[in-house]
């Protein structure tokens, strides 16, 4: 990632960055430290506040490394700290800070946005997003590995019961109506082997998707609910795309279908909230043609399945690096 920027032009920290991770995905605040180390900032880290295991062995890793000598001079650009719901607190840290990260989604981005900032600081955020997946019928199976897309597509999805922004919800399959039937089968049947021998599903969990899948179908024209051998996985298809679609997404295992014989046919959906395609059996070329002929307002990152977890520097359409640092110009004498 550092080579990657060393050929920009001047460029330094803008200072002191306090980023406010989110709550529900345990690794993200490490993330949006090493942005804020990259380009040259002290960082406040608010990690998450649930005991997640990931943050202890994250931070026990991270102590070991700023006790080595050759690492001293980061000590200072480090705080990481965690504490609940506290206006002083995040009063106090705002008051002080020249960029402020907001992961979390838009109820927090409300909440920390009425703590004010300088004058010359401002706030980068990380509002609710939604993201899909395309599958190319025609493509899968016959030129794949059904078992190892379907473990691909679990990591994606499942890992974090569907919470982070980059789990697909609506997956649309692209192809022949009869190549659409037979994919779908063996996809499903290949995620449940994955599921079922991985996926600990909550009986609170459980029964929250089955009143998502029912609130949706009844209150929904054009969708019926496949029937399928157990809750693992909970599949509504959906014979048109409807705007607002977004709103009604659920988590641990809930999936929305549509069968569309071209791409374009998702364009009239797609709108800010949307971030991550993830795909099948398309080629790269052909989804910058999509993107460069529709100018969708939304789709931030395309990626094949199994990387939508994938971090980069280049984050929901924001340049990291560019935003956590200013670049200093220097023009020679005439």
């Amino acid at each position: 990632m550092k080579k990657n920027h060393d050929s920009q032009p001047l460029r330094l920290g803008r200072g002191v960055v306090f980023h406010i991770a989110p709550s529900n995905v345990p690794v993200n605040f490490v993330y949006s430290l090493v942005a804020g180390l990259l380009a040259g900032n002290a960082n406040i880290v608010r990690v998450p506040s649930r005991d997640f295991p990931q943050v202890e062995i994250i931070c026990s890793a991270l102590r070991k490394l700023l006790e080595q000598k050759e690492f001293s001079l980061l000590r200072a650009h480090v705080v990481l700290l965690r504490y609940e719901k506290d206006d002083t607190i995040t009063d106090f840290f705002s008051s002080h800070c020249d960029v402020r990260v907001i992961w979390g989604g838009d109820h927090t981005i409300g909440d920390i946005r009425r703590s004010p900032l300088p004058f010359r600081s401002f706030d980068i955020t990380f509002a609710d997003r939604y993201s899909l997946c395309v599958i190319n019928a025609d493509v899968y199976p016959g030129n794949g590995d059904p078992a190892r897309i379907a473990q691909d597509f679990y990591n994606d999805t499942y890992l974090f019961d569907q919470n982070a922004c980059t789990a697909p919800h609506l997956v649309v399959w692209l192809g022949m109506a009869d190549n659409v039937r037979k994919a779908q089968e063996l996809f499903w049947d290949s995620l449940h082997l994955v599921v079922s021998e991985k996926y600990e599903l909550q009986p609170v969990s459980a029964v929250d998707k089955c009143a998502d899948a029912y609130r949706f179908a009844a209150s929904s024209r054009g969708c019926h609910i496949e029937k399928m051998e157990d809750n693992f996985i909970v599949r509504i298809q959906l014979d048109r795309l409807t705007q607002g679609l977004e709103d009604a997404r659920s988590t641990c295992g809930l999936f929305y279908e549509y069968e569309a014989k071209e791409l374009n046919e998702i364009v009239s959906l797609i709108n800010r909230k949307f971030q991550t395609l993830a795909y099948y059996g398309l080629e790269p070329a052909a989804m910058r043609d999509f993107i460069e002929e529709n100018r969708p307002s939304g789709i931030d990152r395309i990626v094949p399945i199994g990387r939508t977890l994938d971090f980069s520097l280049v984050w929901d359409g924001y340049d990291l690096i560019g935003m956590l640092s200013r670049e200093v110009s220097i023009f020679p004498v005439n």
